[in-house]
C-alpha cells in the first residue's frame, strides 16, 4: 500500500519517520482560512473539517495511495484560536492560555481514491502554569519562529513543554498526529 503524508508539517513526517513508515509527501492546497471563515460549528468538527479537506484534496492527486490529512484546533472555553503568526501574536496566546487548561481538537482523515476510508479524533487537554511576563519573554526569545506557526504559541517537543504543569492525552496525538491509532489501522489493513 503506498502511503502519501498529506501535510507540510515537519513533525508529522518525523513522527511517520520514527515509526519506520515509507511514505511520500503531498502537501495540500487546501485554503484553510477559507474553511474556517464560515465556520459555525465547534472546535473538533473544525478539526475534522480541516484533516479531511487535506486528505481529500491529495488524494485527488494521488489515485490508489492512501493519503494521511491532519490538522489540529486549539480551544480554550469555547474559543478556537488561530496560529499566531509572529512574535507579538504568540505572546497574547501564551498571555491567555496562562494558568488555565486548554484543549487540542486532533482529527486524522485517512483517504483513499477521493473517498474518506477512516477518521479519528482525539482531545488532549493541557494546563499551563501560570506564567509572569518575563517567563513568556523568556521563552519567546530562545524559542524558533516555527513557533509562531503553531497554534497555541509552543511546541511541547522543546524547551516549550516547561510552560506546562499538566498534560492528559497521548503525546503523538499532542504533536498533531494520533500515530498509534494509524499504526493499528495500518496494521489490520495492511492487505488492502
Amino acid at each position: 500500500m503506498r502511503l502519501v503524508l498529506g501535510s507540510g508539517s515537519a513533525t508529522r513526517r518525523a513522527m511517520l519517520e520514527q515509526a519506520g513508515l515509507v511514505f511520500e509527501i503531498d502537501p495540500p492546497r487546501v485554503d484553510e482560512d477559507a474553511v474556517k471563515a464560515g465556520w459555525t460549528g465547534d472546535a473538533a468538527s473544525l478539526a475534522a473539517a480541516l484533516a479531511r479537506a487535506k486528505a481529500l484534496e491529495v488524494s485527488a492527486r494521488q489515485p490508489g495511495a492512501l493519503v494521511i490529512g491532519a490538522d489540529q484546533v486549539l480551544e480554550l472555553d469555547g474559543e478556537i484560536f488561530s496560529k499566531p503568526g509572529n512574535r507579538d501574536g504568540a505572546a497574547a496566546h501564551l498571555r491567555r492560555l496562562a494558568g488555565r487548561t486548554h484543549v487540542l481538537r486532533t482529527a486524522m482523515v485517512l483517504a483513499r481514491d477521493g473517498a474518506v476510508v477512516f477518521e479519528t479524533r482525539s482531545a488532549p487537554a493541557l494546563t499551563m502554569r501560570a506564567l509572569p511576563e518575563t517567563v513568556i519573554e523568556s521563552y519567546l526569545e530562545a524559542a524558533p519562529e516555527s513557533v509562531w506557526a503553531t497554534v497555541g504559541g509552543y511546541q511541547v517537543e522543546g524547551p516549550g513543554i516547561r510552560l506546562f504543569e499538566c498534560i492528559d492525552g497521548g503525546w503523538h496525538d499532542i504533536l498533531g498526529l494520533p500515530l498509534l491509532v494509524l499504526l493499528g489501522w495500518l496494521r489490520e489493513n495492511a492487505d488492502e
